[in-house]
């Protein structure tokens, strides 16, 4: 592993006793990543662990379900694409649960950008030690002059290699993500080929995305990490591969896993105790409560429990929101795409298309289907989609693309087609970063986690749910004398931080 991975459990409760010296009994709601990791890991300190998911599926926003093609084939159907970057180191100790030398992870030999009129870059093959990925990448850029690069705005452009979890928010969260970039002064092509598709890559707009946001993504996945930002795929559907697995493993240290199941209210007892009334009125008593759920799902779970939390934590809570809406187009082609197109690519400035996923170059059922069938399975995917664009304006774009970019499927009939079309990611909008729920709560017994969860140490999207559901475990297993699991993160703070900042002044 790399020499700048941090680690985040404090050394001294590492001495304490690894399992509860008597059980606890703790309410999970919500089957995501987030309520999972929580689940696990207080299942494997003797805890007696109740999930509670509302979908009949496991997984969240990286879940799957059964679905059936025309001729009655079965098979799994996700939330789209996700790349299992290398340093996610937390997401990764989650999935050795159930495979423990990660089998399931496909490496992926590069992770090619594409944008108007053939520009393109790769991440394939750089340095790993940070500034001098980012010096490579300049040097070899089609877009991006050293000299380019030098004329950047200076004090902005060191802010980059200058990631501190309290400076960065004081200083940039008031720009957005646009006013940040445009202010750096990068040219135009090279903004948009290294700048503009990673902003995007989070589903939030530039015009609605905290500066600070952007530069700890960009910490967290380029220039603070000697892990590379290549990454691997899941050989199969997420169901098969992971959360079937994690429910197995769950059931076998005795936890309960509730699928069809919501939770509706829940109230704090005077004996510290919480009762949850879940879809139908059944009630059930827990010692602690993990909330894993959505911004909108855990707004809804607020307003039926008027008694939880206090008002500033509650405010804080219906201030949060989720951004514009994200599409995800699964195809089913009648003819294979050339031999030499890769398993991923991520887009910009083509219409609405984000990324474009070759399913059976990488995933074994999708592989079968196009082995059967001398076909293909694609995906494609537009984040951010404008409120007005109805569902056939962005098929009717993302096909547009797909054929501007890989030619020889403009031929191709599309034989099976899933769209989704949601709208539950968590935005970050300027002037939110000090008021980003964090774990704990204002009750002892009450934690949340998820993606849109702060942590203090730099994380995002599965790595980020992972993070915060290990988080809560923790705070739980702290409360009853127990040693806390460990967790691990990239570095900190930027290479230049010290320089700029000086030293760490508290934890964020």
């Amino acid at each position: 592993m790399s020499r700048s991975r941090a680690h985040h459990t404090n050394p001294s409760r590492q001495r304490l006793p690894h399992r509860l010296a008597a059980p606890v009994e703790v309410a999970v709601v919500g089957g995501g990543l987030g309520g999972l990791a929580a689940a696990v890991i207080l299942a494997e300190r003797g805890a007696k662990v109740s999930v509670y998911e509302r979908e009949q599926f496991l997984g969240g926003r990286a879940g799957a379900w059964t679905d059936h093609l025309a001729d009655g084939a079965a098979f799994e159907m996700e939330r789209g694409f996700h790349a299992f970057f290398r340093h996610y180191y937390n997401l990764r100790a989650l999935l050795r649960r159930v495979d423990p030398e990660l089998r399931m992870l496909v490496p992926l030999a590069d992770y090619p950008l594409v944008g108007p009129g053939g520009l393109s870059e790769s991440f394939s093959g750089l340095p790993r030690t940070p500034p001098f990925n980012l010096l490579a990448l300049i040097k070899r850029s089609p877009t991006l002059r050293l000299r380019d690069a030098l004329r950047v705005d200076d004090t902005l452009g060191r802010a980059l290699m200058a990631y501190d979890p309290e400076a960065t928010v004081a200083r940039y969260d008031h720009l957005t993500a646009k006013e940040y970039l445009d202010r750096l002064g990068f040219p135009p092509k090279a903004r948009q080929m290294l700048f503009d598709v990673f902003a995007h890559s989070f589903f939030n707009p530039e015009e609605d995305f905290s500066a600070a946001e952007l530069i700890l993504m960009m910490h967290f996945y380029f220039l603070g990490n000697r892990e590379g930002i290549v990454f691997d795929v899941v050989d199969g559907p997420f169901s098969a591969k992971i959360f079937e697995p994690l429910s197995a493993y769950l059931a076998e240290r005795g936890a309960l896993v509730h699928r069809g199941r919501g939770v509706e209210q829940i109230s704090a007892a005077s004996d510290g105790r919480h009762t949850l009334t879940l879809e139908g009125g059944e009630r059930r008593r827990a010692d602690a409560v993990v909330l894993a759920v959505t911004v909108p799902a855990l707004q809804a779970i607020l307003e039926r429990s008027p008694e939880l939390g206090d008002a500033a934590w509650r405010a804080t809570l219906r201030r949060q929101s989720v951004t514009l809406p994200f599409a995800v187009w699964r195809l089913w082609l009648d003819r294979p795409v050339a031999a030499e197109r890769t398993a991923f690519i991520g887009t910009t400035g083509l219409g609405m298309l984000d990324n474009i996923s070759l399913y059976h170059l990488f995933e074994d059922e999708s592989r079968a289907w196009a082995d059967a069938h001398g076909g293909a399975v694609v995906e494609l995917h537009a984040y951010a989609v404008p409120e007005a664009a109805d569902e056939a304006a962005i098929k009717a774009d993302l096909l547009a693309q797909l054929h501007a970019v890989y030619p020889e499927t403009r031929g191709a009939a599309i034989v099976e087609e899933r769209f989704l079309l949601r709208r539950d990611c968590p935005a970050f909008r300027p002037g939110e970063g000090r008021d980003r729920p964090r774990v704990i709560t204002p009750d002892p017994g009450l934690f949340l986690a998820g993606d849109f969860v702060h942590t203090p140490f730099p994380t995002a999207l599965m790595e980020r749910a992972v993070s915060s559901g290990v988080l809560a475990a923790n705070m739980i297993l702290r409360r009853h004398g127990c040693a806390e699991e460990p967790l691990w993160s990239v570095r900190p703070r930027g290479v230049l931080a010290r320089w700029i900042y000086g030293p760490p002044t508290s934890a964020a």
